[in-house]
C-alpha cells in the first residue's frame, strides 16, 4: 500500500515514459553469470525519490517498500547522474512543457538559499549567515510562473552574481509551441540587490536580456517582489524535498543529482496537473 500511494505521488506513468528511454542498459554480466536479480528501474526511480523527498538515510530505506535496498537507489542515482540521465529528463520534462505553452518565458528570476552541510563535502562553504559553519547553496532560475529552468550548486559562501553568466549560458534550447525556433533566454531576468554589479548588466546586455535587478541604495524594498515572489516559492518546493533542505551527501554528483531530479518533479507536477 506504502509504495502505490508514493508512486500515484511522484512516479506518474508521463515521467516514467521520459526517463525510460533515456536509461542506459544494464552492464553485462561477467563470466556468465548475473548476480541477484537486478531491482526494476522504475521501482529504483520511486526509491530514489522517497529518500529525496523524506530525507531519510539511503541505507534505512525500507525493505518492504518494495524498492529495492537504499544502497541499490544510491548506486542508481549516481550512475545515471554519471550518464548525463537526470539532465537529460529535466530537458525533455521542459521541451513537453514548452510544447504545451506551458512554458512563459517574457521573465525570469534568480535567486539563492542556503542550507546546512552536515557532513561536509564538495560544493560547500563556510555560511556567511550561519555563523561561518559549513553550507551548501542552491542558485535556482525560473520562469515568470515560477518553474525552474536550471540549478546550480556552490558553496554557501558564494557570491550569488557569479552565478549569473554560467546558469544561463548553460541553458539547452527548450522546444515550443508551433515551428519557431526553440527558447533558451528570457526576455528579462529580476533578481534582488546580491546581483547588482555592472560586469551582470553588460553580459545580460550583451545577449539581449532586459535587466530588472534591484539597485543598491536606489530602489526601495517595497516593489521587489512584485514578480520575483515565485522564485521564493519555487525555492521553498525545493526545501520541501528534505534531502536538500538539511545536505547529508558529500558528494558532489549525489547533491546535484538530487537537486536536478528535485526541479524535474516540480515541473513534471505541472504535467501531471494538465491531464488531470
Amino acid at each position: 500500500m506504502a509504495r502505490q500511494k508514493v508512486s500515484q505521488r511522484l512516479v506518474s506513468d508521463q515521467l516514467w515514459e521520459l526517463l525510460e528511454p533515456l536509461i542506459p542498459p544494464p552492464p553485462p554480466a561477467k563470466n556468465g553469470r548475473t548476480g541477484r536479480p537486478r531491482v526494476d528501474d522504475r521501482a529504483a526511480l520511486e526509491g530514489i525519490l522517497f529518500v529525496t523527498e523524506n530525507g531519510i538515510a539511503w541505507k534505512k530505506l525500507p525493505a518492504e517498500l518494495g524498492f529495492g535496498s537504499g544502497i541499490t537507489c544510491w548506486r542508481r542515482l549516481r550512475a545515471w547522474q554519471e550518464a548525463g540521465v537526470w539532465d537529460k529528463l529535466h530537458h525533455a520534462v521542459l521541451d513537453q512543457l514548452g510544447q504545451d505553452g506551458v512554458l512563459d518565458w517574457s521573465r525570469a528570476s534568480l535567486d539563492s538559499v542556503s542550507g546546512p552541510s552536515k557532513k561536509g563535502g564538495e560544493l560547500t562553504g563556510p555560511n556567511p549567515t550561519d555563523r561561518g559553519k559549513l553550507g551548501t547553496k542552491y542558485h535556482l532560475l525560473v520562469t515568470a510562473d515560477g518553474l525552474p529552468l536550471a540549478v546550480a550548486i556552490t558553496g554557501a559562501n558564494r557570491h550569488d552574481s557569479m552565478l549569473v553568466e554560467p546558469i544561463l549560458n548553460g541553458l539547452a534550447p527548450v522546444k515550443g509551441r508551433g515551428r519557431g525556433r526553440p527558447r533558451r533566454r528570457p526576455g528579462k531576468l529580476h533578481a534582488d540587490k546580491a546581483y547588482d554589479n555592472r560586469r551582470v548588466r553588460r553580459y545580460l546586455r550583451r545577449r539581449g536580456i532586459t535587466a530588472r535587478i534591484a539597485r543598491i541604495g536606489v530602489n526601495s524594498s517595497e516593489r521587489l517582489g512584485r514578480y520575483r515572489w515565485v522564485v521564493e516559492r519555487t525555492i521553498a518546493w525545493l526545501l520541501a524535498f528534505r534531502r536538500l533542505a538539511v545536505r547529508y551527501d558529500r558528494s558532489a554528483v549525489t547533491i546535484t543529482a538530487v537537486a536536478t531530479l528535485a526541479i524535474t518533479i516540480i515541473c513534471a507536477r505541472r504535467l501531471a496537473r494538465k491531464d488531470y
